[in-house]
């Protein structure tokens, strides 16, 4: 599995984890009221942005299923997801605990993604294989949504005229027809605020995505699920559960060691011209 390929997988889901994490009452409210008003995804976006600075913390039951039409396969990742700040560091940790592959029996299984702003580390205990990747200077930290930036418009992380020029953004009607490229189980309603980006055809992301889709639960005012599409018609739906919000995180949560047996790790250096940068 390439650098690339982990950024993106860790992207994603830290993209749905906390990306649309904080949305308060008051951002309900101008979703319900305010459908029909072209400005209303901007302004969601705004708001977002200023509470998503506020998080000091995020864990939760993460599912992730990869769906890949064109092969008719489908895997089923289950576990949990992690985030915390300390003081000007941040950690973030992601452990999937169970995999059901297409029609098997899900089954026990150990994968895991960790960040301590300058080492991303992915763990897979199934090839037994660990790979880490330095992503900046020793002495330069960098937080884990900006890590996830680089591969993935996190959304609230990025200025909305920026996300203009590479995206078509609406809200959704919940009475609207479902897309039909998304696997989502759950029915649009009134219970859920869905918005819908659209790459437009000279994004930077024209060669990775054709549209994102986002569900927030309004009672929870927390995401419900996102739904992203690739250009090869590779469909993530990653749905949040149990999520609970700015609660202290022990930093041993973060803590990890690379089992002897894997030997040792697959180490990718800090490349030349990001050091540069």
């Amino acid at each position: 599995m390439t650098c690339k390929t982990i950024k993106v997988a860790f992207g994603t889901l830290l993209f749905a984890g906390m990306g649309l994490m904080h949305l308060c009452a008051q951002t309900a409210t101008v979703c319900k009221s305010n459908e029909s008003d072209p400005n209303a995804v901007q302004t969601i976006l705004k708001q977002l942005k200023e509470k998503t600075e506020q998080l000091q913390s995020y864990q939760g039951k993460v599912e992730y299923l990869f769906n890949q039409p064109l092969l008719e396969s489908k895997t089923l990742k289950k576990g949990a997801i992690y985030y915390a700040k300390y003081g000007t560091e941040s950690r973030l940790r992601i452990n999937f605990e169970t995999l059901k592959q297409d029609d098997e029996e899900e089954q026990k299984y150990a994968e895991q993604f960790i960040f301590d702003g300058i080492w991303l580390t992915h763990l897979d205990y199934k090839i037994e294989n660990a790979e880490r990747w330095q992503i900046t200077e020793p002495n330069k930290p960098v937080d884990a949504f900006e890590l996830a930036g680089r591969s993935l418009p996190i959304i609230g992380f990025t200025k909305v005229e920026d996300l203009h020029k590479h995206f078509e953004m609406t809200l959704v009607d919940p009475n609207a027809k479902k897309p039909q490229s998304t696997s989502a189980t759950e029915k649009d309603t009134g219970e859920f605020i869905h918005l819908h980006f659209k790459t437009k055809p000279d994004s930077a992301y024209k060669n990775d995505y054709t549209s994102i889709d986002l569900w927030i639960d309004k009672k929870l005012n927390l995401p419900a699920k996102i739904v992203t599409v690739s250009t090869e018609e590779d469909i993530s739906e990653i749905k949040l559960l149990k999520t609970v919000v700015n609660k202290e995180i022990d930093r041993k949560t973060f803590e990890f060691e690379i089992p002897k047996s894997f030997g040792e790790p697959q180490v990718t250096p800090l490349r030349k011209e990001n050091k540069e940068k």
